[in-house]
């Protein structure tokens, strides 16, 4: 019934009622992209559960040269300095394309030194680097964890990370990475998964609906356009809303630790005969102890009894999986044939192995 279930889920699009996408949901526009940040900073208004500035350095460095650049001088007296109310943190953040000045962007924010929990406390002033060194957001504000930690001494829970926070809006964009698109006349689409059946659907849609001989495929991934005199974002807003029918590769990916099986439209399988059966052997260790005769010379001891048991489950006879015209018809014969999730991963790889798959095996 397991088995049913699970494959059940593998329901067929006919080719009649084939989905169609839109271009902008499978393809990536070239110089349109994220840039990931990084900043290393301070967290302060812990309850007591931030680093041990005996223990962790960097942050006690860190907490005598801000406070110097806030013109408090504790260099002298350092070894006084016990508070365990802050925490060294690193905080990230994406920068997303087309940000602006002044723009607000998410950052998190993540404990480096042994700090327990950062919940209620406040980042710092932080700046933002990209790889190049170069700042581009500042961030500051309140974590918010969703997580929480209470116990006792003989007992403790923990509910999620509470060294790693959040803070919505928490970084404000100082510098603009600009994107100009189409500035050498030509734009180049990438595709997710690439697939030349999908790269040529997508030029042809393109010629046809927005102008003769404008797209070209280049690879399986790439579909150069020529935008030479016309508004760069217009054409892009109506090259992406255009519709295809993109192509799918013939795969199986296989789970095994979870037991998972995931096959596409496209998985054909030749005619093979599957025997299929389980083999069970037990072995039951149950020792007893034996006591010598009262007022004997004899010595109490253990005599071992070994139970071994040999099943076969013979409900498993040889059966034939015939070739199907889809993947319908690959389910319902493996579903005949009474195998589970766990037997099918077997099977699939040994049927692959004897080249009667028709597709890629992908095994996790």
């Amino acid at each position: 019934m397991a088995a049913f279930i699970l494959l059940s889920l593998f329901v067929p699009v006919s080719p009649a009622h084939a989905i169609t996408v839109r271009v902008k949901d499978i393809v990536d526009y070239e110089g349109v992209r994220d840039n990931q940040l990084v900043g290393y900073g301070l967290v302060v208004g812990l309850h007591g559960t931030g680093d041990r500035l005996t223990n962790i350095i960097f942050t006690r460095e860190t907490l005598i040269s801000m406070l110097n650049r806030l013109g408090v001088n504790i260099r002298d007296r350092e070894i006084q300095l016990q508070t365990h109310d802050v925490a060294a943190v690193m905080v990230t953040a994406t920068l997303p394309p087309f940000s602006h000045g002044g723009g607000r962007i998410d950052v998190t924010v993540s404990a480096v030194g042994d700090a327990q929990d950062l919940t209620g406390g406040t980042l710092l002033v932080t700046p933002l680097q990209a790889a190049d060194g170069e700042v581009y957001a500042v961030a500051q504000g309140s974590l918010v964890t969703n997580a929480f930690t209470a116990g006792g001494q003989a007992a403790a829970v923990t509910r999620n990370i509470p060294t790693s926070g959040h803070i919505a809006n928490g970084g404000v964009v100082e510098r603009e990475v600009p994107v100009k698109l189409g500035e050498t006349g030509v734009v180049h689409l990438s595709l997710h998964n690439p697939n030349f059946t999908t790269a040529t659907r997508v030029a042809e849609v393109i010629n046809r609906s927005i102008g003769a001989h404008m797209a070209q495929v280049d690879d399986p991934r790439t579909i150069a356009v020529d935008l030479t005199g016309r508004n760069a974002s217009l054409t892009l807003y109506r090259i992406g809303d255009l519709q295809i029918e993109p192509d799918t590769m013939a795969k199986v990916v296989v789970d095994e630790a979870s037991g998972t099986i995931v096959m596409g439209d496209s998985v054909r399988i030749s005619t093979v005969a599957i025997a299929q059966g389980n083999l069970t052997i037990q072995v039951t260790e149950t020792p007893q102890v034996v006591q010598p005769a009262p007022f004997s010379n004899g010595v109490t001891a253990v005599v071992p009894r070994t139970e071994a048991n040999v099943s076969t489950d013979s409900s498993h006879r040889l059966g034939i999986l015939r070739e199907g015209p889809t993947l319908a018809s690959l389910v319902a014969g493996m579903n005949a044939l009474g195998m589970g999730p766990r037997d099918m991963i077997g099977i699939l790889q040994a049927i692959k192995a004897d080249g009667a798959l028709q597709a890629d095996l992908e095994v996790r």
